[in-house]
């Protein structure tokens, strides 16, 4: 028995082809905008002006379009004139031209257009395309990377991370750069440095530190270590406070040691000149509440921020780090202190994990571009020298990479601390006074710095500065009784205790 003939459409049978077609997805592009943007590029030599830090070639869709432009920025490089001659002469030079279709490619181009109106609208969609694309492979390699049973999962996490931050600050694929780029960027940052007095980096607010570093520099890594009761967290406190309040910089601080509400404190008593002791109490007298009241709205408004997780990983606070930039355009970041933060993995001693660590904050700075300074601790072998006691970079605690990794290593140092009344190189007095030494310095001149020490505010200040018109020592100088201080304040005066200390 014959089967039945079935019913055959050739019509349906290519409906059902054009509908797999139409589901099959291509990647994000904007052909004709390239072609409209290269025309435009080739005849107004200075439309390329306009997109000229907006576009690179790898942001271009076709191969041949990609290369037209890199010949194009590299005659604006070479100060050359730009037009469908001089480009196709260099393509030819590299044995492009015939690639990208000859002499007559480019004429085509430059019948695209009539001008280059729009052309930085024009190249910010071609961006966005090719910002899109970046993501589906990202998200591709991702994915893979995912199924692999083999992945560590945080690195994992870590590297995705990496991947959209690059993106998302328009690094992409940046694996090197000329010489001739570099030395235009050098240049324009030693004319930025010109007309800021010499300070090429973050100012610390110190005046001599500032003169020996010329501010924390981008992408370094710095190191201030001390003994328990130096000041290590006073003097990063006084400079957090000089940064984001004198100079407007955010800045962003990671305490694995205080709360963020005790380090506010500090900051509050450092700013208003009000003794720790009576902010932990909060007996404070009518005229002082007038004082709190009139002075932290600085603080208020300063970019500072506090993040006190404790025990963070590596892993978590470069991640956080990344926000903070992104979102908040921190310029500098504070860790206090490093040996109390975790490298996130297992096994290994603990000095190989400081060492993970270190080398871990030399990283977040140079991909963030922005200093780190850690507060570190450093050994017994300190209180065991006799001497001045003054530390070396051999007290550096647990490990010896924290040295190798660092821009600078420095030290915070107290005679007073050890009951010494004097300093051992000039006899002079040492009370109320600190030493900023910079044991190690990548880029510049080791020195030691001295400064002022306010125990009663926990504040580190210029040797020779003037306090502040609340702050104790300018009312004793200027007033001979509490009847004077009464008449300053509108008020009773007590007079803070300077033996009041955190």
């Amino acid at each position: 028995m014959n089967q039945p003939e079935q019913n055959f459409n050739p019509k349906k049978k290519n409906q059902k082809s054009v509908v797999q077609l139409e589901q099959g997805r291509i990647p994000p592009q904007a052909v004709e905008l390239e072609e409209a943007v290269l025309g435009a590029l080739l005849i107004d030599n200075s439309a390329l002006n306009q997109v000229i830090d907006i576009l690179s070639p790898e942001a271009f869709y076709k191969d041949t379009h990609s290369k037209i432009y890199k010949a194009i920025h590299e005659l604006f490089g070479r100060s050359e004139a730009i037009d469908i001659l001089t480009v196709a002469q260099d393509l030819r030079k590299k044995g492009e031209l015939e690639i990208v279709g000859g002499e007559y490619y480019l004429v085509h181009l430059s019948q695209r257009v009539s001008s280059s109106a729009h052309i930085e609208y024009h190249a910010r969609i071609i961006v966005q395309k090719h910002i899109q694309r970046e993501l589906i492979r990202i998200s591709s390699e991702i994915i893979n990377d995912a199924f692999d049973e083999g992945s560590d999962v945080m690195d994992l996490l870590d590297k995705a991370e990496q991947s959209l931050f690059n993106v998302a600050q328009g690094n992409l694929k940046k694996n090197y750069e000329s010489s001739q780029d570099l030395i235009h960027q050098a240049i324009s940052r030693i004319e930025e440095i010109s007309k800021k007095e010499g300070l090429s980096g973050v100012p610390s607010g110190f005046t001599q530190v500032d003169r020996v570093t010329s501010g924390w520099q981008r992408s370094d890594l710095v190191i201030i270590a001390a003994r328990p009761g130096m000041g290590k967290t006073a003097f990063v406190l006084s400079m957090a406070r000089n940064m984001a309040i004198d100079h407007q910089t955010p800045v962003a601080v990671f305490s694995l040691e205080m709360s963020s509400v005790q380090l506010i404190t500090r900051l509050i008593s450092s700013e208003t000149g009000l003794s720790s002791e009576k902010l932990r109490k909060g007996n404070l007298d009518d005229h002082e509440w007038q004082q709190l009241l009139a002075k932290v709205k600085n603080l208020e408004d300063a970019p500072i921020f506090i993040d006190d997780t404790p025990a963070l990983s590596v892993f978590d606070m470069r991640a956080k780090c990344r926000r903070l930039v992104a979102q908040h355009g921190v310029g500098i970041i504070v860790i206090d202190y490093l040996q109390l933060m975790t490298a996130g993995g297992s096994g290994g001693n603990r000095e190989q994990e400081i060492s993970t660590i270190s080398r871990s904050l030399k990283s977040i700075a140079k991909e963030l571009n922005v200093p780190v300074i850690a507060l570190s601790q450093l050994s017994r072998a300190v209180e065991t020298r006799g001497g001045s006691k003054r530390p070396l970079l051999s007290d550096l605690r647990e490990s010896g990479a924290i040295e190798q990794d660092a821009d600078i290593v420095s030290f915070i140092y107290r005679p007073e601390y050890y009951g010494i009344t004097e300093w051992d190189d000039d006899g002079s007095p040492c009370e109320a006074q600190g030493e900023f030494i910079i044991a190690k310095h990548r880029n510049g001149s080791l020195e030691n710095v001295r400064l002022k020490f306010e125990g009663h505010m926990a504040k580190f200040s210029d040797l020779d500065e003037m306090p502040g018109s609340f702050e104790p020592s300018l009312i004793e100088s200027k007033m001979n009784s509490d009847e004077d201080a009464n008449d300053y304040f509108g008020g009773d005066y007590t007079a803070p205790n300077p033996d009041d200390a955190f």
